[in-house]
């Protein structure tokens, strides 16, 4: 029976099956030779070192080979290190997969059933017409089910792109409900949409790593060119519309520097770019604090993506019927809104598309001046979030 990574505690003889996720041979000040290794089960990643890659019982194995290791748990620099003193590729009949593929702990089904009725929620004819032809669509459904958010940081599961896409469609949902404002079917379109590129910028599991795509263009602009193919098959899609929700796929990480082209410049897109950093630091955190006990008030370390140290919430602050656990569970009113789908009135968002379309030709000519994005400038990584509330923090993937 494996021994769960997420398990593992310091001083442990470990004996297992484990998936190489990377592997590279490095020198030691000395000039002597070694292997970093990350190796990776359901339940996350250790960092492992092959101290004697030459020694008799080190065997050769690559990434993303099964690999079987002896090896001691040690603590280094306040996070588990195995060092590995014997490893070989094992065999077919010692592993069984599902093992090694990190998951959602949610309901793959419910969540798309969940997405389904968002989709099913937006009444304008052209958007929900172009959400049916992607998320009705079987073998689309499939991969999206499967697909995760990220290659590291936040939603890299199984699942984990469903998980985020419903997540930040809920955001929108109640941002549209509170600020009316809000075109609700336009601003929850492309939440659902903002990051379909990454089912063609990410290779599927085990791998999740960049594919040429994923490295030349990225998943924001492999989305906003897949949106657009979509868009040109249905006849009469409205330009103004069109060019409107490529505007929110284009600026949902909302600074030129965290990898968009374009900074929000409608008020939707800058509601996306929000509930779009909010779900991705609110996952990122409760992935870095499961790890640690649920009473535990030890400072977890400098985190350079958040930019801050980090611990959990103390029991004082919890409520009476709760367990310490910080789970804050949402209210029936706020559950109820969710399910409703906080439909608004569509009649008066068709009058707001009529009055915007008419009105386009008149402001092209008044459009205020302002800075274009540098030609050539290179984003800081390949994604990250936009600053939210001061934080200006970065989450690579994204």
């Amino acid at each position: 029976m494996i021994k769960y990574i997420a398990s593992l505690r310091e001083g442990e003889r470990l004996n297992g099956v484990y998936l190489c996720k990377y592997k590279q041979g490095m020198l030691t000040k000395a000039g002597k030779p070694y292997d970093n290794v990350v190796l990776q089960d359901k339940t996350g990643t250790i960092d492992a070192k092959v101290w004697d890659p030459e020694s008799q019982g080190i065997e050769d194995f690559a990434v993303m080979d099964y690999v079987a290791v002896t090896g001691d748990v040690n603590n280094y620099q306040g996070k588990l290190q195995l060092t590995i003193k014997r490893a070989r590729r094992a065999s077919e009949n010692e592993y069984d997969p599902a093992d090694y593929l990190p998951v959602t702990s949610r309901d793959v089904d419910e969540m798309y059933q969940k997405l389904l009725s968002y989709v099913d929620s937006v009444q304008n004819p052209y958007l929900n017409q172009l959400l049916c032809a992607f998320f009705k669509d079987a073998d689309f459904e499939k991969r999206f089910k499967f697909h995760s958010a990220a290659k590291s940081v936040h939603h890299g599961f199984v699942g984990g792109l469903l998980e985020h896409t419903l997540g930040v469609t809920e955001n929108c949902a109640f941002f549209a409900e509170h600020y009316p404002i809000l075109n609700r079917d336009l601003l929850l379109t492309a939440a659902m949409f903002h990051d379909v590129g990454k089912l063609q910028e990410l290779s599927t599991f085990p791998e999740n790593d960049y594919t040429d795509a994923g490295q030349l263009l990225g998943h924001i602009v492999i989305g906003a060119e897949w949106v657009g193919e979509e868009i040109r098959k249905i006849d009469g899609f409205p330009t103004v519309l069109a060019n409107e929700l490529k505007h929110c796929i284009l600026a949902h990480h909302g600074e030129l520097e965290f990898g968009s082209p374009k900074k929000p410049a409608l008020i939707e897109a800058l509601a996306l770019s929000f509930a779009d950093n909010l779900d991705a630091k609110m996952e990122t955190v409760r992935e870095m604090l499961a790890q640690t006990p649920a009473d535990s008030l030890e400072w977890q370390g400098y985190n350079r993506l958040l930019e801050s140290n980090f611990r959990r919430t103390s029991r004082q602050a919890s409520r009476p019927e709760q367990d310490g656990r910080p789970d804050y569970p949402e209210s029936s009113d706020a559950r109820a809104r969710q399910e409703q789908g906080a439909v608004r009135d569509q009649g008066a968002a068709r009058e707001q598309y009529a009055a915007r379309d008419q009105g386009m030709q008149r402001n092209q000519g008044v459009q205020k001046e302002g800075k274009s994005h540098p030609e050539g400038r290179e984003s800081r990584e390949k994604s990250g979030h936009s600053t939210l509330w001061g934080f200006d923090i970065q989450l690579s993937n994204d």
